[in-house]
């Protein structure tokens, strides 16, 4: 298994190399301008929204063998399936996440967290039929992945001098929400609220990363140009 994935990280790699136009963009920028970024309240604004509205995909991601074997009452052979399928469903969501935030300012963002959050109810509600499950992971998985190209595309418009910072940044925010997706989720796990109720942990933590986004750094324009 792992010498699989040491296989597919080097075809990547290779893919990347082969593949990715080579531009000055790519190069960075001085470790002053790199820096001076942090000063930007947008900038961190924009984190604070990838760190809320991600974590709901950890929510459902995180607990999906006991979604499978507690609420849907299947057998452990079932979780690598949905775990295949709720890949597919981020692969899918992030091809498609691309063009639009090429396109478009808010479009992936927006649509990406409203999308998530009709996954989760969805889960929360009828997560127990493995039918509905399986067909929300996909959804969760595409829809949330939707919305992750527009959230690095904004945060680069914001700090257009500190290119490579800002792609840290979006890792250090995804990672965030993984913890916080995960602790939310524990935390209604330990009320005794049932397994699916972790799903209900991140629609709330989306919500608010949705709110943040539409009435603080939404209203203003990035300093690259794109269409509104």
């Amino acid at each position: 298994m792992y010498w699989a994935v040491v296989i597919i990280g080097l075809l990547a790699g290779a893919a990347l190399v082969t593949w990715l136009p080579r531009t000055a963009d790519l190069r960075g920028g001085s470790v002053r301008n790199e820096l001076g970024a942090l000063r930007r309240l947008n900038v961190w604004l924009m984190v604070a929204v990838a760190s809320l509205g991600i974590s709901s995909i950890f929510a459902v991601y995180t607990f999906i063998g006991p979604f499978i074997t507690d609420a849907a009452r299947q057998d452990a052979s079932v979780i690598p399936i949905a775990l295949g399928v709720f890949g597919v469903g981020m692969a899918v969501g992030n091809t498609w996440g691309g063009r639009i935030a090429d396109r478009y300012t808010h479009r992936g963002l927006i649509y990406g967290y409203a999308g998530v959050l009709v996954f989760l109810i969805l889960i929360g509600l009828a997560g127990d039929n493995l039918t509905v499950l399986l067909f929300s992971f996909f959804g969760t998985g595409a829809t949330m992945m939707f919305a992750i190209p527009t959230i690095q595309v904004r945060l680069t418009g914001f700090a257009p001098d500190a290119p490579t910072l800002m792609g840290a940044l979006n890792l250090a925010a995804l990672n965030l929400a993984n913890s916080l997706g995960a602790i939310g989720g524990a935390i209604t796990l330990d009320a005794g609220w049932g397994t699916l109720s972790t799903v209900w942990a991140g629609a709330v933590l989306t919500t608010a990363g949705l709110l943040l986004y539409v009435t603080t750094v939404g209203r203003d324009r990035p300093l690259l140009p794109a269409r509104a």
